[in-house]
C-alpha cells in the first residue's frame, strides 16, 4: 500500500487531516505482518515520507506528525506516490494507492487531466487507486471520484470516525480487493410498456449502447462486498399488468478471480416493481432519497 495524504493547508480542520490520521490508524491495525507501507504527502510541494516498510510503528509515528502545510500539489504528490508504488511493486500483491484528500487543489495543473493518463496506465500494470475524501464545504467529490474511475479503485467519503470503522475495518477487503472490472449495466426498456424513463445521475459514467460489448472501453469497478446502484425514473402505458415485461437488464464483466469476461441478463416484469412506498425495502427508500 502506498498512502498519499494531502497535508495543505485546506486540510487544516478536526473532520480532515485529524480524521485522516486516525482512520489511516484503523487500517493499520489491519494489516498483516507481510504488508508494507509507503507514505507520501503533498502540499505546496510532494515529498515521500516513507519508503516501503513492514515496520507498523515506525509508520505510526510518520502519520502523527502530519501537519497541515500550504497550497495543494496533488499533480506531484500522484506522482511520487506512483513513482513509489513503482519502486514498491510486488507480484501476486494488491498493489495499491490510497489517496486521502478533500480534492482541493490550486497548484501545479490542478484539474485531473495531467495526471489521468499516467494514472491509467498504471492502473492496466496492476497498481490501483483507492480515494477516500474528507471534509465538508469546499470539498471537492468531482476529482475524488475521476480519479478513482480511471484508477480501477473505488471511491469513499469519510465524514465522521464511524464511517472510516466501516470503510477501512468492516469493508476493507472491498476497499483493497477488486473483484469485477470494467463493470457495466445496461437496461432496455420495452416501449409497449414504457411510455418514459430517465436515468438519475451517472452523467460521468455512461457508456454508449454500441460499446456495452467493447471491452477495451473504461468502465467501472466493484470491490468484495461492494454495490453500485443505478437510478432510474420510469412512467409505464395504462394497463400494464403483472406479467408484462418492461425491461431487460444485462451486466457484463471481468471477472478477477475467473480471468475472463461474463455477460448476464434477465427481463424485468412489472410486478417486480414496488406498489407502494411503505412496502419498499430500505436500499430503495435510500436510493430513492439520495437521487431526490
Amino acid at each position: 500500500l502506498t498512502f498519499v495524504v494531502d497535508v495543505s493547508g485546506s486540510m487544516n480542520q478536526e473532520n480532515r487531516l485529524g480524521l485522516v490520521k486516525r482512520a489511516l490508524g484503523l487500517l493499520l491495525d489491519e494489516l498483516g505482518a507481510d504488508d508494507r507501507v509507503g507514505l507520501v504527502v503533498y502540499g505546496t510541494n510532494g515529498r515521500v515520507l516513507l519508503r516501503h516498510t513492514r515496520d507498523l510503528e515506525e509508520i505510526r509515528r510518520a502519520i502523527a506528525e502530519l501537519r497541515p502545510e500550504g497550497s495543494t500539489n496533488v499533480e506531484e504528490g500522484l506522482r511520487l506516490a506512483y513513482d513509489l508504488a513503482d519502486e514498491g511493486w510486488r507480484q501476486g500483491a494488491s498493489n495499491r494507492i490510497l489517496l486521502c484528500s478533500d480534492g482541493v487543489a490550486n497548484v501545479g495543473a490542478t484539474g485531473p487531466e495531467s495526471i489521468l493518463s499516467r494514472i491509467g496506465k498504471e492502473a492496466q500494470r496492476g497498481i490501483a487507486l483507492t480515494t477516500i475524501g474528507f471534509g465538508m464545504g469546499n470539498y471537492n467529490d468531482a476529482l475524488m471520484e475521476q480519479l478513482a474511475d480511471q484508477g480501477d479503485g473505488t471511491y469513499h467519503y469519510v465524514d465522521a470516525l464511524d464511517e472510516a470503522h466501516r470503510v477501512f475495518v468492516e469493508n476493507l477487503t472491498g476497499t483493497l480487493e477488486t473483484v469485477a472490472k470494467e463493470a457495466k449495466a445496461q437496461v432496455e426498456f420495452d416501449p409497449r410498456s414504457v411510455a418514459r424513463w430517465r436515468l438519475l445521475g451517472y452523467e460521468n459514467r455512461a457508456v454508449a449502447d454500441r460499446d456495452f460489448r467493447n471491452d477495451r472501453i473504461d468502465a467501472g469497478e466493484l470491490g468484495a462486498g461492494h454495490q453500485a446502484t443505478a437510478l432510474y425514473e420510469v412512467r409505464l402505458h395504462k394497463g400494464v399488468s403483472g406479467s408484462d415485461r418492461i425491461a431487460t437488464l444485462r451486466l457484463r464483466w471481468k471477472s478477477v478471480a475467473a480471468r475472463k469476461i461474463i455477460e448476464e441478463s434477465r427481463e424485468l416484469r412489472a410486478r417486480e416493481l414496488e406498489g407502494d412506498w411503505q412496502d419498499a425495502s430500505a436500499n430503495f427508500h435510500q436510493a430513492a432519497l439520495t437521487g431526490a
